[in-house]
């Protein structure tokens, strides 16, 4: 019997290559003549320059850089040779086989979980982490930069970014307003400066305009730790922002209107305008560069999950997406989840005991989800 596992991150618990670990550790105990495959699994947040520097052999550098609220934080990036990869995921990208990727993620510089609770709050929180990550990934000259944006702690359009990557911001007297927070948006007027990146894609799933009730800060605000009352006045100034960006940029304003545009608190926009950056669906290369089809085709049983499966899950990507794979290949799939939001079944399967309080299974989620695996296989 050959496994292919591959899970994404339990957040707050395990990594995805815990995870991956975890339920190896428990087929080893059980079906020691098994052979299994390890995959961790990314979604474009945590993990993703780490798990994709690793699969492309490449290799991870580590840097300090400006956190989402205050101080440093290490965060790293990866330069992974396009030779390594798959034909398909080199074609999603356009660079040759000779040339040399640099791959980053913005969990780890501005993300969400790098703020206590009582520290979210998207007014105050910046960007500028994540730019001064691709300022030193574009030193090392690759052909192309490739930016996870899942996790992020931040609803500045990027302009955080981008003042690490050339642009200033003013308000109506010529005094720079850094960081340009949008606790000080009702400031800015005018921006100057370029970026002078190499190309740059963004992996991104997320198909969220930047404005309106469907944009970034509506959909993403609060999970950010953004009060319901102050939604409005955000969307309106991030609107007003946005309009400063396309002018001095001289891209249109109705790059606000596309799809992705709002992603990771809409640092999308702010790329694609001052940086020419390029949305690519995030699952479908992390799948390409992984090789998950042929890995699902060797493969008699696949194990996947993450710390919470529910209704988004099976939206295609992630963990959900990789089931489906595997069951359009006609081969059966587990997914194990810390909690679920869909039925448990045959398939789906609860790691956390009934009852758990959650402050409790955090620290055991490696030995639930081993029991689990070793309970269901």
């Amino acid at each position: 019997m050959r496994v292919l596992i591959a899970f994404d991150k339990f957040k707050d618990a395990l990594t995805a290559g815990a995870a991956c670990e975890a339920a190896a550790a428990a087929l080893r105990t059980k079906h020691p003549d098994w052979t299994l495959d390890l995959c961790p699994l990314t979604d474009g947040g945590e993990g993703f320059a780490e798990i994709l520097t690793q699969a492309g052999q490449g290799r991870l550098e580590r840097i300090e850089v400006s956190g989402p609220r205050s101080g440093t934080v290490t965060a790293p990036f990866g330069l992974v040779p396009a030779y390594g990869l798959p034909a398909a995921a080199r074609g999603k990208l356009g660079v040759p086989d000779n040339a040399t990727l640099a791959v980053a993620d913005m969990a780890s510089a501005s993300g969400l979980a790098l703020l206590a609770t009582a520290e979210r709050n998207p007014w105050f929180a910046t960007s500028r982490g994540t730019g001064e990550l691709l300022a030193a990934a574009a030193r090392e000259k690759p052909a192309a930069i490739l930016l996870g944006v899942g996790g992020s702690a931040t609803n500045d359009l990027g302009l955080g970014a981008l003042t690490a990557l050339g642009l200033r911001f003013f308000d109506a007297f010529g005094q720079v307003i850094e960081p340009p927070v949008p606790a000080r948006w009702h400031q800015l007027v005018r921006a100057e400066g370029r970026t002078g990146l190499p190309p740059l894609f963004i992996a991104c799933d997320v198909t969220n305009p930047l404005l309106g009730r469907h944009g970034a800060t509506a959909t993403f605000g609060p999970q950010k730790g953004l009060p319901g009352t102050d939604v409005l006045q955000l969307d309106t100034l991030a609107a007003h922002v946005a309009g400063v960006l396309c002018d001095h940029c001289e891209q249109p304003r109705e790059l606000t209107h596309t799809p992705g545009a709002g992603a990771a608190g809409g640092i999308a926009f702010g790329l694609m305008v001052a940086g020419g950056a390029r949305l690519v669906p995030g699952f479908d290369l992390v799948s390409d560069w992984l090789g998950l089809a042929g890995r699902i085709a060797a493969a008699d049983l696949v194990l996947t999950g993450e710390g919470r499966f529910d209704a988004t899950s099976l939206g295609g990507k992630g963990p959900g997406g990789l089931a489906a794979m595997a069951r359009r290949a006609g081969k059966p799939a587990h997914i194990f989840a810390g909690s679920l939001g869909v039925e448990e079944d045959r398939s789906h399967h609860a790691v956390t005991p009934a009852g758990m309080p959650l402050a409790e299974a955090l620290p055991r989620t490696a030995e639930l989800l081993s029991a689990a695996v070793q309970r269901h296989l």
